[in-house]
């Protein structure tokens, strides 16, 4: 079992301990065995019980019971807590910002044991009758279930992409050439099928052999040229096109992009579709040609302004992963982090990376061991150290600086002062009303010792929605004060939205592609950021960690001086 499952199910007995009023010593010992266990890197299957009781914070109980998990699926407290409590409850409990004790009253005052139960519980404006509640955490619910609603049955696109990897491999080795299209070769944040193109003569004979594998669940709607479906393990729809090896090229383009990219007039008097399957071609790239049309890459079909967009760019000036030489915006052990500062240094060098941006979380977030100000001298005095080790590779001294509620950042100036940069992110009360929130975000932007906006709307996709912000004033503050914006490569983040790329680049606002690491794999989220900026259609030269070790740092000295 994945360390993250165990971490999941540790997490859920917690609230069903809370939920039935267990006792809070018990409830204390999970919860501490829960944040030990966020700090392993190493796979928790792999270790024996012995060993797991060597990890600060495990002891000998919490060991058997992860033992166990990764042999029988289960344990016995988390069975017999199940045993008793409907299913629906559990979803109930998944809902962001509803702790047990509001669900245990909704449960046993109302009777609800659904979501669907609760939605009319709201709309029939009986929640906020319970003592508590209130009118406004009745609507925050409300709206938490339509959300929920809407992206139920959709999956992060990293999620997907991992999920459909075996099937490549599977067409690879049979031979067969096969191409993803639709929504995963546009790259988008969030997928609701996954669409795969196939060359082959003999169709059936690939369909009969698509029927045996364990891990795809065919439905009624198949045909003699589409075999639809869906993943047995997480019910993701799919659907699989066969076509002659001649139309290949053309039916792969088609099906990458939207209905209003392949519907675009060209200089021909045909639409792009008309010219995509009239003529059979080697590569797409002679698709656009044939029709007078600048080469646009698959992640900007999207039928928006992409071929007003082409007209003064070329795609060869699109950023790529490859362009990066740096990372910021990363956590290391001094906070949150899985892996020490020297960790994520010899790794992100090992990535091929000029430099580290390390920026662990402020004081105020005591939720995930902020650093007080006698911890932040003690990690940049550790950072000279492993810059003289690990040069010419350089870290940056950062922090990701909480915005108070008045959009102040949580240092005084005197310690302000002794970072190379700060990431300025909001971290709490995420329910401001539009003017506020982009009031707040503006003040902490023109605080002159911000150097990068992190995650401008704290969206988590498919989770919590990003709170509300102008974001036009947003970016016209970052422009006016010479402040950077990231796009948080996190796939559950991708904050800032790719759709305001090309309003930042109109006003001269460089983005930041950063992971907001935790650990080491967490470097890796830098290609997602980097889809998305793609998206956007966001310029090498607008990249500021496409720039060189020199450039960044002659930027912050130039921004501190």
């Amino acid at each position: 079992m994945e360390n993250n499952e165990i971490i999941r199910l540790f997490e859920l007995t917690t609230k069903l301990f809370e939920l039935y009023d267990e006792n809070p010593f018990k409830i204390r010992s999970y919860t501490n065995a829960i944040l030990a266990l966020e700090k392993v890197s190493q796979p928790l299957g792999a270790l024996s019980v012995e060993q797991l009781t060597h990890i600060e914070g495990i002891g000998k109980s919490i060991a058997d019971k992860i033992f166990l998990l990764n042999t029988e699926g289960t344990f016995p407290e988390l069975q017999n807590l199940l045993a008793q409590t409907p299913e629906g409850i559990i979803d109930i409990l998944n809902i962001k910002g509803l702790g047990p004790k509001k669900v245990k009253i909704l449960w046993k005052d109302l009777g609800i044991e659904t979501t669907d139960a609760l939605l009319q519980a709201c709309e029939e404006n009986k929640v906020a009758t319970l003592k508590g509640f209130g009118e406004k955490t009745q609507e925050n619910i409300r709206q938490a279930l339509l959300f929920q609603q809407a992206n139920t049955g959709k999956m992060h696109y990293a999620d997907a992409e991992t999920s459909v990897a075996f099937l490549l491999k599977t067409f690879s080795d049979w031979n067969i050439t096969a191409q993803l299209t639709g929504q995963m070769a546009r790259k988008s944040d969030v997928v609701e099928k996954i669409q795969l193109v196939v060359a082959t003569d003999s169709p059936a004979s690939v369909e009969q052999k698509l029927d045996q594998l364990p891990e795809l669940e065919k439905s009624s709607n198949s045909g003699p040229f589409a075999w639809r479906g869906h993943l047995a393990a997480s019910g993701l729809p799919i659907e699989i096109l066969f076509v002659k090896p001649t139309a290949f090229v053309s039916i792969t383009f088609v099906y990458s992009a939207t209905p209003e990219h392949s519907a675009h007039i060209t200089e021909l008097g045909k639409t792009l579709f008309q010219v995509a399957v009239g003529n059979s071609y080697t590569d797409e790239k002679q698709i656009y040609e044939k029709a007078g049309l600048p080469y646009i890459i698959p992640e900007m079909r999207e039928g928006l302004d992409e071929f007003t967009w082409m007209k003064t760019h070329a795609a060869e000036e699109i950023v790529e992963l490859k362009n990066l030489k740096g990372t910021l915006h990363n956590h290391s052990t001094y906070s949150d982090g899985k892996h020490t500062l020297e960790e994520m240094a010899t790794y992100c060098q090992s990535m091929g990376y000029e430099y580290l941006g390390i920026s662990d979380h402020s004081k105020s977030a005591f939720y995930a061991n902020g650093l007080q100000e006698d911890r932040v001298a003690r990690q940049q005095t550790e950072i000279d150290v492993l810059n003289e080790k690990l040069a010419p590779f350089r870290i940056f001294k950062g922090i990701e600086s909480d915005i108070l509620n008045d959009g102040s950042l949580d240092y005084d100036q005197s310690v302000l002062k002794t970072f190379d940069f700060i990431v300025a992110s909001i971290h709490s009360n995420l329910r401001m009303d539009e003017d506020k929130a982009t009031q707040r975000l503006i003040k902490a932007i023109e605080n002159p010792y911000t150097t990068i906006l992190g995650h401008p709307t704290g969206r988590l996709l498919l989770r919590r929605e990003g709170y509300p912000i102008d974001h036009k004033k947003v970016i016209d503050a970052c422009a006016a004060n010479g402040v950077i914006i990231e796009i948080n490569a996190n796939p559950w983040r991708l904050d800032i939205d790719w759709h305001w790329v090309p309003y930042c680049m109109e006003k001269g606002v460089m983005i930041s592609i950063n992971p907001d690491a935790h650990e080491t794999a967490g470097l890796h989220d830098m290609a997602y950021g980097v889809h998305s900026a793609r998206k956007g259609g966001l310029l090498t030269s607008m990249t500021f960690n496409a720039l060189s070790l020199t450039d960044v740092e002659a930027y912050f000295q130039k921004r501190r001086s």
